[in-house]
């Protein structure tokens, strides 16, 4: 998730009091179901990944299937959020991980080496809300991703102590200057998921009925009177013109920092480290807090053949912006501004993301039981998985 005002988030998690309810169960319930989970393995045909719970609830007491159906205690899950929920028949799942990329990595460990599952063909659908770079995209829009970067993994100065030739207080590690790329790696500063299915998850291409049907594009995209008005503020800049714009789907790539930023300077430096990481393929739009984490977890599930890498999908909808517009105090966008785009924003995960859900199930026989054959390097920067990455 991208942070909201606290005083939004309470309103979020107030509005939802069933929240809890379906995410918990007496002692005996949670034993039974884990058990029965143990005894017959689920093998969803989609997992949706939740960070916090108002993206969960919109995936609830919907016309198109019903995700409460069965609940299933995972050990190792958040404590408040210790259940992944399912259709009756396991053929779509949902859980959230918890904010922050400890949380997400954690969570989704232990889905993955849980064993009451059987993940080696679901996709995953990781759908969030986000800030957003109003050079590529506006309040609303519905992301699709090709390269998560963890953009904070980095030597960090107070600004107030560079030196006059650097352009930010972020600094590659291993590195001496801040366009430089990182000499010492770990391993997680930039994943690359499966181009071709990031394709037909945002364009219905009209061959067939089975092929991409309903996805991203063909959805009714909400939005809100109060991010109309907020985000007509940034049509006074040539570079937010995309910014200014009605929501859409639009391809760009996620930047992932435990740290909630914002400001133009920092936006503009992350915005830098992202075309550094990726050799300058990759397009800064959406700012998160786990995708990485979620990444590094389903590729340790791959390299012990418990997933596939290649059906992941990362969807982030903008829900305000990174920067304030041009006049605007920086403090002022974060703390006080009405942006108007939260509301918009949850709701469109659904509304794009049951096009996903329901081309891929629609889908599956002919194209997607099998898997789309990437036509990109997929992976991490070590190449764990084979195969040469196109970065690093």
């Amino acid at each position: 998730m991208h942070f909201i005002s606290l005083a939004t988030q309470l309103l979020g998690y107030a509005a939802l009091p069933s929240l809890a309810s379906a995410s918990r169960a007496t002692v005996g319930d949670v034993h039974k179901r884990a058990v029965n989970a143990t005894t017959s393995p689920i093998a969803p045909k989609v997992f949706i990944i939740s960070m916090f719970p108002p993206e969960a609830a919109v995936w609830y007491h919907i016309p198109e299937f019903d995700l409460l159906a069965k609940n299933v205690t995972v050990p190792g899950f958040s404590p408040l959020f210790p259940d992944a929920h399912c259709t009756a028949d396991g053929e779509i799942c949902q859980l959230i991980t918890g904010e922050s990329e400890i949380n997400a990595a954690v969570t989704i460990s232990s889905l993955v080496f849980s064993r009451i599952f059987d993940l080696t063909t679901t996709y995953f659908l990781i759908g969030g809300i986000a800030g957003v770079n109003p050079e590529v995209a506006t309040l609303g829009s519905v992301t699709f991703a090709r390269f998560a970067v963890q953009v904070a993994l980095q030597y960090e100065f107070d600004a107030r102590e560079i030196p006059s030739n650097f352009t930010s207080g972020y600094v590659p590690q291993g590195s001496t200057n801040p366009a430089e790329y990182p000499r010492s790696i770990y391993g997680t500063e930039v994943f690359e998921v499966n181009d071709a299915l990031r394709k037909l998850a945002e364009t219905d291409d009209g061959h067939s009925s089975t092929k991409a049907v309903g996805f991203a594009q063909s959805a009714v995209l909400n939005d809100s009177a109060d991010a109309v008005i907020y985000r007509a503020n940034y049509q006074s800049s040539t570079l937010y013109n995309a910014g200014s714009l009605a929501p859409s789907v639009v391809e760009c790539d996620v930047a992932t920092s435990d740290v909630y930023y914002s400001g133009t300077l920092l936006s503009d430096a992350f915005s830098n480290t992202t075309k550094l990481f990726t050799n300058g393929t990759g397009l800064y739009g959406t700012t998160a807090q786990e995708d990485n984490a979620t990444l590094e977890a389903l590729l340790r599930g791959a390299i012990n053949n418990l997933t596939d890498f290649s059906r992941i999908i990362i969807m982030r909808t903008a829900s305000d912006f990174d920067r304030p517009f041009p006049g605007e105090a920086a403090i002022s966008n974060l703390f006080y501004a009405n942006q108007g785009g939260f509301e918009p924003a949850l709701q469109n995960i659904y509304l794009a993301g049951i096009k996903v859900v329901e081309g891929i199930l629609v889908g599956w026989e002919d194209i997607y039981e099998q898997g789309v054959k990437p036509t990109n390097y997929v992976g991490d920067i070590f190449g764990s998985l084979g195969g040469t990455p196109d970065y690093g």
